[in-house]
């Protein structure tokens, strides 16, 4: 029988790195987004999840979506993955390219486990003016 693991933590940022001795190192960790224009595009941003107290077979999802009409901005494929014993973990880096933000405002990023909404967090989209 699986048990449901906890999600331990749940990270944006700008770029993930990995240290020889294993260790990610999480570089630009931010909660909102500048933009001149819209549409903005944002280039790259990473989302890095650690699963951990649980045991058995699961997949993690991660979309993005508008808070003002429930808009899919973007959703990753299942991303299965597994614990073996209670005592293990599983970290999972995403990495989103090119991501079109429709409009100024909230946005939310959603981590469903086994298509069950586990976390949501907000990420503010803002207009700023252009500083030549």
């Amino acid at each position: 029988m699986d048990i449901r693991p906890n999600l331990q933590f749940s990270v944006m940022c700008d770029d993930v790195r990995r240290e020889d001795n294993g260790k990610f190192m999480l570089i630009g960790i931010f909660e909102a987004i500048n933009a001149v224009n819209f549409p903005a595009k944002h280039h790259t941003l990473f989302v890095a999840n650690r699963w951990c107290k649980g045991e058995g077979s699961f997949t993690q999802k991660i979309r993005i979506i508008s808070a003002k009409d429930k808009a899919l901005v973007f959703q990753t494929e299942d991303q299965p993955f597994q614990l073996t014993d209670i005592d293990t973990h599983h970290t999972i880096i995403s990495k989103f390219n090119n991501l079109l933000f429709p409009d100024p405002g909230k946005y939310w990023v959603e981590v469903f486990l086994n298509n069950e909404l586990i976390l949501n967090y907000p990420i503010m989209l803002k207009q700023v003016e252009n500083k030549k």
